[in-house]
């Protein structure tokens, strides 16, 4: 089982509102949609 960590970001509350709004009407969870981008970063934009 994976560990789960708990963390802090700071965004523009504009862009975390309509990202927020854009996951809710996409059924994209947000903490997995940021958990994705930061494996895609890792490997290079690579699966």
């Amino acid at each position: 089982m994976m560990v789960q960590k708990n963390v802090t970001l700071f965004l523009e509350e504009d862009t975390y509102e309509k990202y927020k709004e854009f996951c809710k009407k996409n059924a994209v969870a947000l903490s997995r949609s940021i958990e994705v981008f930061m494996e895609n970063k890792m490997n290079g934009g690579k699966k």
